[in-house]
């Protein structure tokens, strides 16, 4: 733009002007001044509307022609008609339109900066800018309604946009047009192919909680059938031999199953679809007719192995199924640490999946074989003292209600899979939590960073009272110089650094605490100089090679010098987490010393318990520092478009890991994946309940008899109950701790093979780390829950049994 009286940056380069329409601007602005521009007479100035931030920077006033040179013979001028604001500038209308919305600042190489806007036309002048204009296009900007994506269609989604950007589809696009040159671009393919893989990453991650209680389920419906098997023993005997066929007494259990199974499985089914309603209720319908077959299947079945004919090795049939699964485990968990669990676009793989259900189920079986072997021993010792109840508990513990030396594996089974399950699923929780922690934390370079823009320093009073904070632990002013220079041998050997300028000691506790570029404070211990002694500095692993003889030079982008000396070789740094960048550390004492300028701190970084808003607040009070010349245009064009936040101006940020890793964690995705991994603790802690109930009750009517002669033989019945608890409490507990042991051993042995990424939210990398905490609780509460329900059983029904017993010869 040609006209004298407008503000420019420089005076040899004039602002530019862009003329656009947008269906529907109206309805996002609103007019403040003026009126909104008509269509385009023929020789006349094209109407058009300006912003009124780019009306106050630049002069421009309603009735003002602009004059933008001449296009051949023609002369392009236009009429401010309008000025209008605009209603919300992080509104995604105004997304990728250029400075519609406000004047853009644009930077030259050689300071040759300008101002730039757009002005908006009336729809009825589209023909008059093609003559107008230098580069004119037409364009449409098709919305997406994310209502209807589904995270089980992302890639027909993907395929559908593939063919609307270069396949079938846009060939019909261009023939319906009859646009040659007409060209669609779209960034939702890269997005979508993000989701798709952060989807099947997330999958194989969450599916080992409800795989978990899976397992338990199934343990608890084998074990319904074991204990209807034996409770009825008698009955099918004397059904056969009263003539009755193979088949039709299995019929006939069928029928007995069906009768109570198939009501129950339709209305879970109804529930779960009425409580739980999704469009995709093809998997749960498959996992509701597997539990009904199961559970319909599993007592005939289990009857038919009372008729089947011994064999001679049927003794060897235990030890060999056992060490088949034993090989599966050890395949399983071989696999997951070759190829690793949930990497971005890695299919689930059952077998991955299942590897710490495979580990609980091997571990469940080699503690049943243990545990009779450790009851008994205890039950021996107990017996060398002078009480019975002790003695005669854990001596029945270890037998099952037939008085054989192995009980059945499978109530300890299921208590064991349900609380490793549980203490897996909260170690994979809290190395998330801990993982996205850490994330943050070395995103923002401490627990609370200060950064501010080129053009200010932070003053000397606020890194004082920012540094005296409550919960500050380690606090440090930095300088940072992102446009720096490192002059290595030669004269061609020129490298874009940053420099960072920091308190050693101070700067080493946060990289200690991080675990980002740790180094000893010592190594920084400068002595006093002139410009051209060396300081000590730590140089990134990049610049290592390029180190020669000689004291490296580096180019601050004041033009100034410093001349640095190697004091050591660190992979990154608090200041610069990125370790793919060149970095340079020196030390701020001696760096001032030869530059007064490196003393003067443009960030802050602390670690501790400190309140960002506290940070914010004594920011605005203290620290803003107001800018001159273009570096204030430059706020203004910043301000204009929305990117000033918590009453600071733009470019001043104050950064907190705490609300970093929410940020993190508010992503759906991983919130889905945490919810599967809690739902499964309790579905699974149920279960393991409900086997611990069934093996009391299925052993209540011998339990009963042996407590009614004891009574007779001047067993008080307060000592029954404690008989009782002996008994059954001591397998409770030592599938509890088998559990847990199971658990920290699942997170050792596949804690290498994991990928967290996806659920953190940024790159973890292989993060699961095997704690006791995690697994100690959930252990601890699970325990405390099947002890509660062996109480409770024994309070409610001991009594009752027993006095039944002992009535058993009255009318």
């Amino acid at each position: 733009m040609y006209n004298p009286d407008f503000a420019r940056l420089n005076a040899e380069v004039p602002p530019r002007l862009s003329l656009m329409y947008l269906d529907g601007f109206a309805d996002h602005v609103t007019l403040i001044e003026g009126s909104w521009p008509g269509p385009a007479t023929a020789g006349a100035p094209l109407p058009m509307a300006v912003s009124r931030t780019a009306a106050e920077m630049i002069g421009i006033r309603v009735g003002d022609v602009v004059d933008s040179g001449s296009k051949g013979a023609v002369r392009r001028t236009s009429v401010v008609t309008g000025i209008y604001r605009v209603d919300d500038p992080l509104d995604p209308f105004w997304d990728d339109l250029g400075c519609p919305g406000r004047p853009c600042l644009e930077l030259g190489q050689y300071g040759d900066d300008w101002l730039s806007f757009t002005g908006l036309v009336d729809g009825a002048s589209l023909a008059a800018l093609t003559a107008w204009g230098e580069n004119v296009q037409n364009f449409w900007r098709l919305a997406v309604d994310p209502a209807p994506l589904r995270a089980d269609r992302l890639d027909r989604t993907r395929a559908g946009v593939a063919h609307l950007l270069a396949g079938p589809d846009n060939d019909a696009l261009v023939a319906a047009t009859g646009r040659a040159d007409l060209r669609v671009s779209s960034f939702l393919p890269d997005v979508l192919t993000e989701a798709a893989d952060r989807y099947r990453a997330a999958t194989a991650l969450s599916a080992i909680g409800p795989t978990g209680a899976a397992g338990v389920a199934v343990v608890v419906l084998c074990l319904a059938a074991v204990l209807a098997t034996d409770r009825r023993a008698a009955e099918l005997r004397l059904l056969r031999a009263r003539g009755g066929s193979l088949g039709g007494v299995l019929l006939r259990l069928l029928g007995e199953g069906a009768v109570t199974v198939l009501p129950a499985a339709a209305l879970g089914a109804a529930l779960a679809l009425v409580l739980l309603p999704t469009p995709r209720w093809g998997a749960a319908a498959a996992a509701g007719l597997a539990t009904t077959l199961l559970a319909l299947l599993a007592f005939p079945a289990r009857a038919a192995l009372l008729w089947a004919r011994p064999r001679t090795a049927g003794r060897w049939r235990r030890p060999i199924g056992e060490l088949a699964l034993l090989a599966a485990t050890v395949a399983a968990v071989a696999e997951a640490r070759r190829r690793g669990v949930g990497h971005s676009g890695a299919a689930v793989d059952p077998l991955l999946v299942a590897a710490p259900l495979l580990l609980a189920v091997t571990g469940g079986l080699l503690l049943a074989r243990i545990e009779p072997l450790l009851l008994g021993r205890l039950a021996a010792l107990v017996g060398r003292g002078r009480g019975l109840i002790g003695f005669l508990g854990l001596a029945r513990a270890a037998r099952d209600a037939s008085g054989r030396r192995r009980p059945s594996a499978l109530p300890l089974l299921a208590l064991l899979i349900a609380t490793t399950a549980t203490g897996f699923g909260a170690t994979v929780l809290d190395s998330v939590d801990h993982g996205r922690l850490r994330a943050a934390r070395i995103a923002t370079g401490g627990d609370v960073a200060v950064s501010v823009p080129d053009y200010a320093t932070l003053p000397d009073r606020f890194l004082e009272a920012a540094g005296a904070l409550p919960g500050t632990r380690s606090a440090t002013g930095i300088r940072v110089d992102r446009r720096a220079l490192f002059v290595g041998a030669g004269s061609n050997n020129y490298t874009k650094v940053t420099l960072v300028v920091a308190e050693p000691a101070a700067y080493a506790e946060i990289a200690r605490t991080l675990g980002v570029g740790g180094f000893d404070p010592a190594r920084l211990a400068g002595t006093p100089g002139g410009p051209d002694t060396p300081v000590p500095a730590l140089f990134s692993r990049d610049l290592a090679a390029r180190l020669a003889a000689g004291a490296p030079t580096v180019h601050l982008s004041t033009a100034n010098e410093l001349r640095t000396t190697v004091a050591g070789i660190v992979t990154a740094t608090p200041a610069l987490p990125d370790p793919s960048l060149p970095f340079v550390v020196v030390p701020s004492g001696p760096a001032a010393q030869r530059l007064p300028e490196l003393g003067r701190a443009t960030g802050w970084l602390a670690v501790g318990d400190v309140d960002p808003e506290r940070v914010r607040a004594l920011l605005r009070e203290q620290g803003v520092v107001q800018p001159t010349g273009s570096a204030k245009r430059v706020a203004e064009a910043a301000a204009a478009a929305g990117k000033g936040s918590h009453g600071l101006p733009p470019a001043y940020e104050v950064g907190s890991s705490r609300e970093y890793a929410g940020h993190l964690a508010a992503d759906p995705l991983q919130q889905a994946a945490g919810r599967l991994f809690w739902y499964a603790a309790p579905a699974s802690a149920g279960f393991a309940v409900l086997a611990v109930l069934l093996t009391l009750l299925r052993a209540a009517p011998d339990r009963t008899a042996v407590l009614a002669r004891l009574r007779t033989m001047g067993l008080r019945p307060r000592q029954g109950l404690a008989l009782i608890l002996v008994e059954a409490l001591p397998r409770t507990l030592v599938a509890a701790a088998g559990g847990g042991l199971v658990a920290v051993a699942a997170a050792v042995l596949l804690g290498s093979a994991f990928d967290l990424s996806t659920l953190v939210g940024a790159g973890a990398g292989h993060a699961l780390d095997p704690a006791a905490p995690p697994v100690l609780l959930p252990t601890a509460v699970l325990a405390l829950v099947a002890c509660l329900g062996v109480v409770l059983e024994t309070l409610v029904a001991g009594r009752r049994q027993i006095a039944t017993e002992l009535r058993a010869g009255e009318s």
